[in-house]
């Protein structure tokens, strides 16, 4: 009996996918747990394993394009096995329909005279060969294109709204580039007073964050703590060590994550979270470290960072940042922080304040570690300062609460000894 392969999901916030490649190409053998495809979520680049035993029989999506959770994507069978009915079903009306979404506004070249009301008519499936619409733009107006053909467009210079889509929907997929790129390129366009722009759609990774970001900031109320800090034993300690074992490659960011694991297990309220109904008190500190990617920003977490020793946090966050810079890895190893920190030091940002992950309380906002006079005993000496911002979410975390803990936080990074009494 043929088995259908749906999109999967593959990380806890995905609600698309794209198929990067086919690992098995039809006609195929396939073995159950075997790779079939890589597909990029949301996070991460991951494999989708087989389900069945048999023979690819089709495959649905090309390599380039999307699909969201739960949609059929290819169907393993026996190799005479007709799976005319699978493909039948794959290409039917859905019995439900989403909910509508309010069309965006026309730009001025593109606006057209208000429709007469009228009845809707019912919806008619799309097919791969359903190329009518031009430049791939679908009936609402919006442009459809892969975000592989969108960034392939975008590093050629194409214009999408001269390419007609031969994807499914009238969607611009990557041949679609492929041919265009062949194709004698046309004379130069006049130019006009208004600035030319393109639309480019946003990457998975994008999109989540913006929704994060709505859950956050709006119903999240944030409030927020700055306070300077002495980094002039934290700097020597560094030096102290790579002096030792230059082997032990400890950063500034490494010593902070420490700092602030063993703040947390003095301060329990502010190592906790909001859960509607009750509050959620953790035993161990999982810092979730921001790390800067190319589609945007992604937080592995250092799991039980309080009981681990500097040379494992900077071992582990280094492999970590890699692997996401990579888009390597597991939906585990990037949810779940308890508290996280932004460090932005090292591009030279001096204070700044960041938005807090939910369900977490709090996250650090760190700043660049800079030479500053400051007075000391009624004396303007020259101290390596750093300033981090607290952001705090007062459902859990009031302003005394987190005062205190900055203090704790403050005394330790001052003087690193602390870590190891």
């Amino acid at each position: 009996m043929a088995s259908k392969v749906i999109m999967p999901k593959l990380s806890p916030t995905m609600e698309e996918g794209q198929i990067v490649r086919w690992l098995k190409k039809e006609g195929d053998k396939v073995s159950m747990g075997e790779p079939l495809a890589e597909i990029d979520t949301d996070k991460a680049t991951m494999e989708m394993q087989a389900l069945a035993n048999g023979v690819l029989r089709k495959i649905l999506i090309n390599e380039g394009e999307s699909a969201p959770l739960g949609q059929l994507i290819a169907v393993i069978g026996d190799p005479n096995e007709d799976i005319a009915s699978v493909l039948a079903e794959a290409s039917a009306p859905a019995k439900k329909e989403p909910e509508p979404k309010q069309p965006e506004p026309p730009k001025a070249e593109e606006a057209s005279p208000p429709a007469q009301p009228s009845s809707p008519p019912p919806p008619t499936p799309r097919t791969a060969t359903d190329n009518g619409r031009q430049g791939g733009i679908a009936d609402s107006g919006r442009m459809i294109v892969s975000p592989l053909a969108a960034r392939m467009a975008a590093d050629s210079g194409l214009d999408l709204r001269s390419i007609q889509g031969s994807g499914p929907g009238g969607r611009i997929i990557k041949r679609d580039i492929e041919q265009a790129l062949t194709r004698p390129k046309a004379g130069a366009a006049v130019a006009t007073a208004a600035s030319g722009y393109r639309d480019e759609p946003a990457t998975q990774i994008r999109q989540i964050i913006a929704k994060r970001l709505v859950t956050s900031l709006g119903p999240v109320p944030h409030f927020f703590l700055t306070v300077d800090i002495d980094m002039d034993r934290a700097a020597e300690m560094r030096e102290s060590i790579k002096a030792l074992d230059p082997d032990l490659k400890i950063s500034i960011n490494d010593i902070i994550i420490k700092c602030t694991a063993a703040a947390l297990m003095q301060h329990p309220p502010v190592n906790a979270s909001f859960q509607e109904k009750f509050i959620r008190y953790y035993e161990h500190a999982d810092i979730g470290v921001a790390v800067a990617i190319e589609d945007g920003l992604i937080t592995p977490v250092v799991r039980g960072a309080d009981q681990k020793s500097l040379s494992q946090i900077a071992s582990e966050v280094r492999e970590l940042a890699e692997r996401a810079r990579s888009k390597k890895l597991k939906p585990e190893e990037y949810t779940g922080a308890t508290f996280s920190i932004s460090n932005l030091g090292m591009f030279g940002i001096d204070e700044f304040t960041a938005v807090i992950n939910p369900p977490e309380g709090a996250i650090l906002a760190v700043g660049a570690m800079t030479s500053k006079p400051v007075v000391r005993d009624n004396q303007v000496v020259v101290k390596q300062m750093m300033r981090v911002t607290m952001s705090c979410d007062h459902r859990v975390i009031d302003g005394a609460t987190g005062a205190k803990f900055l203090q704790t936080f403050k005394k330790i990074l001052e003087n690193p000894l602390y870590l190891v009494v």
